[in-house]
């Protein structure tokens, strides 16, 4: 493996995890206040038009990135839903 394949790696790993932490923390504190909705909505196209265009070009680490980016950024949006519906219901 080269360095640009190994750099390449490493931009899926960091890529695919930067939604895990506030699904953390939108979990631990039950709250999703200061966060965008429709900027995670954006982000979900995003990564559903860049996968179709990775699977064209039969880019194997480009094709895992943005399939574990749409299945956080999916949880995420659901994680959101229910912590706002929740708040929502309470008041």
């Amino acid at each position: 493996m080269n360095t640009a394949q190994i750099l390449g790696w490493i931009a899926t790993f960091l890529f695919s995890a930067m939604v895990i932490p506030q699904i953390i923390k939108t979990i631990r504190l039950k709250d999703t206040n200061g966060v965008s909705l429709l900027s995670y909505i954006i982000f979900l196209i995003a990564n559903v038009v860049a996968l179709i265009y990775a699977v064209m070009i039969l880019q194997p680490p480009l094709i895992i990135k943005y399939i574990i980016a749409i299945a956080t950024t999916l949880i995420y949006i659901a994680t959101f839903l229910f912590y706002y519906t929740s708040r929502a219901e309470n008041k």
